[in-house]
């Protein structure tokens, strides 16, 4: 029966049947294919509702909704600025700032398709008005906002630390050194490319001396409160005066407080939208996730983790390649499944496996996330493609092409922080 669930989990995938529908009725079936099957439809809607009831989980709705009022609210705009503003004059300026941003706006949202809306549709139009590639420009920004789910906090992290128990504070601290990694990689192929093909400096010089024209002063203070919103969030949390929940509830009314009354950048009026739009984003991951639990719980009782789990430790014997095979098999599924059912449906299944072999909950967790993180900006699911490519309206293919060398270097950070573990684990 095992088998035949898994061959219609695949078929429902395939007919692009919604990820939460597939996993729901893959859960409702070994109790109708089998009448000896200890569970009953009723257990799996239970566990559906008991799966999402979870004071934890209150971070996701929050954090959803603080990125899309920073978003709205043009703060991705007023990090820009102040980047752009000290690194602009340099050789690749313009694209590293585009990465720092990435990096900062992933800090204030966790999520990697809304640092791509937020940040390429401000960045994309001005570097090209800056002379800089359209191609390049848009692949840059669908691969740099792949850091939106590493650098903390991240809606991912939230949702590996429910399915596997372990800390979310420890999650959040372990993304950092990976976040910052990465995001020098990028900016270190940037500058490779612009020193490679060029810049047309006369335009960057325009906006560069544009921004130095209102003085340091100017453009520092209007970032300020921009700059402070993951300090505020994320020292909450690691000085202890708040849960990564109580912390994702204060993002929200900091960002409504500078949005509405210090950048005045929204009107009372936009929040109606702006609280829609939140609820539109969040809800499908509230059925993945009620659905994932279900279907994680059935996959128990019909002892699925244990038979794979058997299967890999007879097949891979050595750590070493043990790893190397997840991480293949987790990039495949990242191109083809959304970072939520992934890490809800896989996480129980593979972190005893790995455990076996001494590696830390935390380090696979970030392994987990980062390698999804690649699916972010690989077809044919990615996400961060599809997100870039009606921002700019440049074919998803081209984007894919364009990125492949920076998808390659993140596969090279993905091998540094699978065999080095201090590279997660330093600060946890």
């Amino acid at each position: 029966m095992t088998a035949l669930i898994m061959i219609l989990f695949v078929v429902l995938l395939v007919l692009a049947v919604p990820v939460g529908l597939t996993v729901a009725i893959t859960s409702m079936m070994p109790s109708l294919f089998s009448e000896s099957f200890t569970v009953s439809g009723v257990y799996v809607l239970r566990a559906m509702l008991g799966g999402v009831n979870s004071y934890p989980l209150l971070a996701i709705p929050m954090f959803v909704l603080s990125g899309v009022i920073m978003s709205k609210g043009g703060v991705s705009k007023k990090l820009f600025e102040v980047f752009t503003y000290f690194i602009g004059r340099y050789t690749a300026g313009i694209p590293c700032a585009v990465v720092i941003t990435c990096l900062f706006f992933g800090a204030i949202s966790g999520s990697a398709p809304a640092t791509v809306a937020a940040v390429g549709s401000m960045t994309i139009p001005l570097m090209l008005e800056m002379g800089y590639d359209k191609k390049f420009s848009v692949a840059l920004v669908a691969t740099a906002g792949g850091l939106g789910v590493i650098i903390p906090p991240s809606i991912p992290f939230i949702l590996y630390a429910q399915a596997t128990g372990t800390s979310v504070s420890d999650m959040f601290l372990a993304g950092i050194i990976p976040g910052i990694m990465i995001g020098l990689i990028l900016m270190g192929y940037a500058f490779h490319y612009c020193r490679k093909n060029g810049e047309d400096r006369q335009k960057i010089d325009v906006i560069v001396n544009e921004l130095h024209g209102r003085g340091f002063r100017k453009v520092f203070f209007d970032s300020l409160f921009a700059l402070l919103t993951p300090v505020i969030i994320l020292g909450c949390i690691y000085t202890g005066v708040t849960s990564p929940t109580e912390a994702a509830v204060i993002s929200v009314f900091y960002s409504l407080i500078i949005s509405l009354f210090v950048y005045r950048s929204l009107k009372w009026k936009d929040l109606w939208k702006i609280f829609g739009e939140a609820v539109r984003t969040y809800c499908p991951i509230l059925f993945i996730l009620a659905a994932s639990v279900a279907f994680s719980r059935i996959l128990t009782l019909m002892h699925v983790p244990q038979t794979v789990s058997a299967w890999m430790t007879s097949s891979f014997t050595n750590r070493i390649s043990l790893l190397l095979i997840i991480n293949l098999l987790l990039l495949v599924v990242g191109m083809v499944m959304d970072t939520s059912p992934a890490i809800l449906i896989l996480a129980p299944i593979l972190l005893p496996i790995v455990e076996i072999y001494g590696v830390d909950p935390v380090q696979f967790g970030i392994i987990m996330v980062v390698n999804l993180a690649i699916g972010f900006v690989t077809p044919p699911i990615g996400v961060n493609l599809f997100v870039a490519s009606s921002l700019s309206k440049v074919p998803v293919m081209e984007i894919a092409r364009k990125a492949l060398p920076m998808i390659v270097l993140f596969f090279v950070a993905l091998l540094l922080i699978t065999y080095i573990p201090q590279i997660s684990l330093l600060l946890v």
